[in-house]
């Protein structure tokens, strides 16, 4: 913008105080310098240069008073055009506290024997389905009993544990080293163990939905959102029992990170230039995600260290809720930054029609400039007081 007015305005200012003077009879050079003197007063951009970044910094401000971090007006700005949101399940729609409630052993082994071997197998293991199964065991691991760890990525873990070779994690695990086994229907996470490539049984973990998840979908589809869509590693029966509940329009499982990302990938052809979309996780997985999408917003409170730092938003309170929050922030700052400019241009135009025809003195010209500013920047402050209750 200023790349164009500036020059605009010095050049019409200089025309507006050697042109008349040399065309028009009777005309003085004092009197047109005075007229383009006020000219140039009027025409000083204060009133946008200051009240439009400070609406938005209003707008940061609001946000971070309800605990959500805007890292950029640029993010606060593109919540305005979303029509996609994209939620990731575990720690996000779900509260990720883990709890094993079943334990089911195959052939010879009984219930601590099973689990024992998969708390050794998830010893090293950040993911709260890990942690859960630790808890669940209680008792101390001894790392010197382990060998050849190794984690693979959206399957489980591979481990020797004393000298016996233990697979812990979900289907395509299984699959992956062709092991026999029948599919449970119970609800919840499913973990299934093999020992020496030999099916050992499964542990079931149940992980409980936020009770601002419901709300959140409530809010975003008031809010005119296109499309809700959820992706996660987890089953299918589990990912499709979560999106039922919460009333999700689209959900995806049995998905890894780079799976994710691919459907992310989809949305964004199937999306027109000006619309946006929003991905919300928590992990690391989700990093890759979180990068990806128009506007990645992680849980600041469980979230991963990765997640946050890869995140344009963070939620700090780990209510989904606050994304709809969040919208109705970035639009209240979109009419109020609206205001100002037109408020601004409006002023200033009438002023300059004024001051170039000898209507408008320097005190004019000072309200216009000065006066206009602060009007603008009491209208600014405004977002700071809006309510961001429901």
């Amino acid at each position: 913008f200023a790349r164009y007015y500036t020059p605009v305005v010095v050049i019409v200012a200089l025309l507006l105080a050697v042109v008349p003077p040399l065309v028009l009879s009777g005309a003085t050079f004092s009197d047109w310098i005075y007229r383009a003197l006020v000219f140039l007063v009027i025409s000083c951009p204060c009133a946008l240069v200051v009240s439009i970044p400070l609406g938005f910094f209003g707008g940061i401000g609001a946000a971070s008073k309800t605990g959500i971090l805007v890292k950029g007006s640029n993010y606060l700005e593109a919540l305005n055009n979303v029509k996609y949101v994209v939620f990731d399940k575990t720690g996000t729609l779900t509260k990720g506290a883990f709890k094993v409630t079943g334990i089911n052993p195959a052939g010879e082994l009984s219930k601590d024997e099973l689990l024992e071997y998969a708390a050794f197998a998830e010893l090293h293991s950040t993911h709260p389905i890990a942690e859960s199964i630790r808890v669940a065991y209680g008792k101390e691991i001894r790392e010197d009993q382990l060998e050849g760890y190794n984690e693979i990525s959206g399957h489980g873990i591979q481990v020797k544990v004393q000298g016996k070779e233990v697979l812990a994690g979900n289907i395509k695990l299984m699959n992956k080293y062709s092991i026999s086994f029948e599919t449970p229907n119970e609800a919840g996470t499913v973990i299934h163990v093999a020992i020496e490539k030999k099916y050992a049984g499964y542990i079931v973990i149940s992980d409980e939905i936020k009770d601002d998840s419901a709300k959140a979908i409530r809010s975003l589809k008031e809010l005119g959102i296109k499309k809700i869509v959820m992706l996660t590693g987890d089953a299918k029966a589990v990912g499709d029992s979560v999106g039922q509940q919460l009333g999700i329009d689209e959900v995806h499982a049995e998905l890894l990170p780079q799976h994710k990302v691919e459907e992310i990938e989809k949305l964004m052809q199937s999306k027109s230039p000006k619309e946006r979309i929003i991905f919300v996780g928590d992990g690391i997985n989700d990093t890759p995600v979180l990068a990806r999408a128009d506007v990645g917003i992680a849980m600041g409170g469980l979230g991963s260290d990765a997640a946050i730092e890869a995140a344009d938003i963070v939620i700090m309170t780990d209510e989904p809720s606050k994304i709809s929050t969040a919208i109705r922030i970035a639009k209240r700052t979109r009419r109020i930054v609206w205001q100002n400019i037109i408020f601004a241009l409006s002023v200033k135009a009438i002023f300059l029609l004024l001051g170039a025809f000898g209507f408008a003195t320097m005190w004019e010209a000072v309200f216009s400039d000065v006066g206009v500013t602060v009007i603008a920047v009491l209208n600014a402050m405004r977002i700071l007081r809006m309510s961001t209750s429901r």
